[in-house]
């Protein structure tokens, strides 16, 4: 029998997914895993082949999936566009197209490729599930922070879910939120539940691309000059 790996106990993390606690009237939480049975063999394939290995990870953390991201693939930031081209992984069931998906696979382009970049990140969502709100007869995507009932509703679950994540064996001495109000939200959770040693805070692929595209490459360094800096000390290749 052997150890579980790193992929094993993400897949193993997504696998056991459910949310039960209570939510505000309008808002609803879509688990990608039970929607879509080929969203499941997908997630696997992914963690299997860039995470199959005991190697300690530092750790991004986005907002929450979004219904086109991450809720369709099971993969963070990943739409189905860069699953297949980037990743070699090809999804039947759905074609996806998500703005933070470029930005992201663009910046791990810069950093070296997907296969350098997963050895050395793991990245999730401290509300690992899409969340969607009721807007005018259809739903659409939320935030977990929208709504003070809804941060309320979902917190301990979010504590909970971190501390799942810090146990899979990342390295806490510095972690990489991104989107400034997902700080505000983060430090608040930290403080409480005293979960990370240091915070660094980059703006959020999806402000970037609506709002600085011209800037883009500006960002793509500031993200690559943030995630290598602690590998100055100790890189040795």
């Amino acid at each position: 029998m052997h150890h579980h790996n790193f992929a094993d106990k993400v897949v193993e993390f997504n696998t056991n997914l459910h949310y039960s606690g209570t939510l505000p009237s309008d808002f609803e939480v879509l688990n990608p895993y039970l929607n879509n049975p080929e969203t499941l063999s997908v997630m696997q394939q992914f963690y299997r082949k860039y995470y199959s290995d005991y190697d300690q990870r530092k750790f991004i953390i986005g907002i929450n999936p979004s219904r086109h991201g991450a809720g369709i693939t099971g993969v963070p930031f990943t739409d189905t566009k860069r699953l297949e081209n980037v990743c070699g992984i090809k999804m039947m069931s759905a074609r996806t197209h998500e703005i933070s998906s470029v930005f992201i696979y663009d910046m791990i382009a810069a950093y070296g490729g997907a296969e350098k970049f997963y050895k050395e990140f793991y990245i999730n969502s401290p509300f690992p599930l899409a969340i969607v709100r009721k807007s005018k007869g259809s739903w659409i995507n939320a935030n977990y922070y929208d709504d003070k009932a809804l941060f309320s509703d979902v917190k301990n679950f979010m504590i909970n879910s971190l501390q799942k994540h810090i146990s899979l064996g990342l390295d806490i001495s510095e972690v990489f939120v991104l989107g400034k109000k997902n700080a505000d939200f983060m430090s608040k959770l930290n403080s409480e539940a005293k979960l990370f040693a240091k915070m660094t805070v980059l703006e959020h692929p999806r402000y970037i691309q609506q709002y600085k595209s011209k800037e883009k490459d500006l960002y793509i360094d500031k993200y690559i000059l943030a995630l290598k800096k602690m590998n100055y000390l100790n890189d040795d290749r």
